[in-house]
């Protein structure tokens, strides 16, 4: 099998490859000898190569060869019958890889030789149905320029049309029922062609020719403008006219997008963006911010080349930028408090629209209440944002399955995926063996869920946290719609060891073998699975939770693994969480622990640290209690508590209001000095060999720094680069010149950068994330290799 022009958000996942001449001889088989006179020859393809105008390129290619034959597609991938002279033959191949549309990957299954038949033009015929299915869906693309610039023309019959497409743009996974890729099998099915639009979708010559959402104002979708009571108040252009007056009044407006629903508000507007925080129930989590263009993403934050490649890309996911301090009127009550801002660009004709309208940033968050999926359709979307939005601007086209839109951040010089949705998912990764019939559920936080054909593993978009029913019941739905699309029935389930997750739960209950796969293994292999690379490697997990095998939390992990089995070489130590999941939300629970286990609880009350005076005595004295006794508080080893409690120490959070703010906290602090030492440490070797990394001498220190009046800024900077350093000091204890970064706290800019630093500069090759979120959105697709990898070994065992 071979592969090229594999679309990532990596440039480097893009490979490249030449086709042979196809040579026969007078009996069919291949020769070296150049053949006279016609031949034919059938090649099976899959890949993207559905909606990417695959089809239409192939037909002007062949015609312009004056080859004869036809070209359709199938559930399995597109075939072509083609006929002519060898030299055109030839030359066809060669330019069907090297000129193939922008957003197609192909892969060439099957060629083979054929008797002519004389034909003398070449046609796109219907698609067929097969027994196989494709394992390649395009995502939805970005709106293209050629699409944009007639969006804006007033002489063009699409001038101002919210739904403009093409073949090299629009909705495809969004819109997408089943394969193959053609409009009945869409949810533009409904929609009738206009004589206009059959024209062009027939026209060999037309940039739209075999567009499946192809569509103008005649025969498209129709916009309409609701009020909380769904009474449509406008249409069409009035529509858009009206949720520009409202936006610009401070309204939250609810817009029905390509995989859900948007809430959209002012994002220079303060007083909208706390209304819209106080009805969502999201304190002080950060918003993302879709700006007019380019230029207006300059304006707000620091955008480099890959950065700026990122934005502009067909997958336009929000990438995560530094803001620049002197960015002009944006409100701050975007993302409070920390350095970053999520920006995307408009990706959809209506978001060009309204932008355009607007001139200035916009507020872009789903449109759900928290913890609950993404809104799709307009009915749902009056019940589950009644009270949220003021008005609803939405269309008639429905949306196949929910999709949040992408995150992306560049870490160490690598675009790195925070989270796989519209853009980007369902781009399938290869594994380089086959897999057997699997399915993986993921874990109970940031759910995929994933299933394994051939040698490809398919990765459902992000799902979320399994923490409401209907969260839940999105994660069964979105199970069943994987399996059908790619008509896979599976024989086992793969899931996390964790007894109470969701998603644990509901894989014991399918009724197949299931396969239980340590969370943190899991992690590492999702990394050794995006890299091509089997193992052995040391792993370093480092996350906020995990189910460990002994009972406890882990978090700080250091593997000695392959895509089977794994060795817990070293760890951090222990320390309690009081009050188990009340000590996430607060991290000065955390510090409190890592104080009075470390006998330092008198140094930080001497001080008057915030982490300490801000529990009442009676408090205080409970905490302890629980913490001494073991009531109430599991041991953990995580990394990302340790980044709570020294937030928590530093004064930077006390309380936090959503998943990761006191980690965010620490790194945007840490961000302000430029370089800074490490602190103290000590490895000491455990039971059966075992090492555990001792962050009480860094604690020491920490506190020896805050008695001396150094600021939070550079304390905050020493301890990213102590976590660096204890990387290198176990690496060379494990002697294993392969490192594997993954986890959560791999989203962390500085961490990352100085991981990789270090560790090169000890000689240390390293392994990490780019297509595959280094967080748990990563975790079905360990699961997944982890358990084919282990059926592989039960096998070989079975045979020997």
């Amino acid at each position: 099998m071979r592969i090229f022009k594999h679309g990532t958000p990596r440039a480097a996942d893009v490979a490249d490859i030449a086709v042979k001449p196809v040579q026969w001889d007078d009996t069919g088989m291949c020769s070296e000898k150049e053949p006279e006179g016609p031949r034919r020859v059938c090649l099976l393809l899959d890949g993207m190569v559905q909606g990417v105008g695959f089809r239409p390129f192939v037909h002007r290619l062949a015609a312009a060869f004056g080859l004869a034959g036809w070209v359709r597609n199938s559930s399995a991938g597109v075939t072509i019958e083609v006929e002519g002279t060898p030299a055109g033959l030839a030359e066809f191949c060669e330019r069907l890889v090297s000129e193939a549309p922008p957003n197609a990957s192909v892969r060439l299954v099957n060629q083979r030789a054929m008797s002519t038949r004389g034909e003398t033009l070449f046609r796109i015929l219907e698609s067929e149905a097969s027994t196989e299915v494709a394992p390649y869906v395009l995502p939805d693309l970005a709106l293209c320029k050629d699409c944009r610039n007639e969006l804006a023309d007033p002489a063009n019959r699409r001038y101002r049309h919210p739904f403009i497409t093409c073949t090299r743009c629009g909705p495809r996974y969004s819109i997408l029922h089943r394969l193959p890729y053609d409009r009945p099998n869409t949810s533009m099915a409904s929609f009738k062609m206009c004589s206009a639009c059959r024209a062009e979708y027939e026209d060999p010559s037309d940039r739209r020719f075999h567009a499946q959402p192809i569509s103008c104002h005649a025969c498209g979708p129709r916009l309409a403008w609701w009020d909380t009571h769904g009474r449509s108040c406008a249409e069409e252009d009035a529509a858009l006219s009206a949720a520009v007056s409202a936006l610009r009044a401070g309204a939250i407006v609810a817009v029905k997008g390509l995989g859900g629903f948007h809430l959209l508000v002012d994002a220079c507007n303060d007083e909208a963006i706390r209304e819209l925080r106080a009805r969502k129930g999201r304190d002080g989590k950060p918003f993302a911010v879709m700006v007019p263009d380019i230029d207006a993403a300059h304006g707000l934050c620091r955008v480099g080349p890959e950065e700026e490649a990122l934005l502009l890309s067909p997958s336009a996911p929000i990438v995560l930028l530094p803001r620049r301090a002197e960015a002009p009127h944006l409100s701050d009550e975007i993302a409070p408090g920390l350095s970053c801002l999520g920006l995307l660009l408009p990706y959809t004709p209506l978001h060009h629209l309204l932008l355009a309208a607007l001139g200035c940033p916009v507020v872009a968050t789903s449109g759900n209440r928290s913890e609950e999926p993404i809104c799709t359709d307009e009915r749902e979307a009056l019940r589950d944002l009644a009270g949220i939005a003021d008005f609803f601007l939405v269309h008639d086209r429905p949306i196949a399955r929910p999709l949040d839109d992408s995150i992306v951040r560049v870490l160490a010089g690598t675009p790195t995926v925070l989270r796989r949705g519209r853009g980007l998912a369902p781009t399938p990764f290869p594994v380089g063996f086959d897999l057997p019939p699997l399915i993986a559920l993921g874990a109970q936080q940031k759910n995929t869920v994933a299933v394994g054909q051939g040698g490809l593993a398919m990765v459902s978009q992000h799902l979320g946290d399994l923490e409401s029913e209907k969260a839940c019941a999105a994660f069964e739905c979105a199970q069943k719609d994987l399996k059908a699309l790619y008509a896979i029935e599976p024989t086992f389930v793969a899931c996390d060891m964790h007894p109470d997750y969701v998603a644990t739960r509901h894989a014991r209950a399918l009724g197949l073998p299931c396969i239980e796969v340590q969370h943190h293994h899991a992690h590492i292999v999702s990394c050794l699975a995006e890299n091509h690379v089997a193992g052995p490697v040391l792993g370093v997990a480092f996350d906020g939770t995990g189910y460990g095998p002994d009972g406890t939390v882990w978090g700080g992990e250091f593997l000695l693994a392959d895509e089977a089995v794994f060795e817990r070489v070293a760890s951090f130590r222990m320390f309690p969480l009081p009050g188990g999941e009340q000590a996430v939300r607060e991290p000065r629970r955390v510090a409190m622990a890592l104080l009075h286990v470390g006998g330092l609880l008198g140094r930080a009350e001497a001080l008057g640290l915030e982490a300490v005076r801000s529990f009442a005595p009676a408090e205080r004295g409970v905490l302890l209690r629980m913490i001494d006794s073991g009531a109430g508080s599991p041991l953990t080893s995580s990394v990302g508590r340790l980044f709570d409690g020294v937030a928590s120490l530093l004064g930077l959070c006390q309380r936090s209001d959503f998943e990761g703010e006191a980690a965010m906290r620490l790194e945007a602090t840490a961000l302000m000095v430029e370089e800074a030492g490490g602190f103290p440490f000590a490895c000491v070797e455990g039971e059966a060999g075992a090492w555990h990394v001792d962050w009480v001498p860094m604690l020491e220190a920490m506190i020896e720094g805050l008695e001396a009046g150094v600021d939070a800024a550079r304390l905050a900077a020493r301890f990213h680069r102590t976590l660096a350093e204890v990387m290198v000091a176990v690496a060379r204890r494990a002697s294993c010149p392969l490192v594997a970064l993954s986890g959560g706290c791999f989203q962390n800019a500085l961490l990352t950068e100085l991981a990789v630093k270090v560790l090169q500069e000890a000689g240390f090759e390293v392994l990490r994330h780019g297509s595959v979120p280094p967080n748990d959105g990563g975790i079905a697709l360990g699961q997944l290799i982890s358990a084919a990898a282990r059926l592989e070994v039960a096998k070989r065992a079975r045979r020997a």
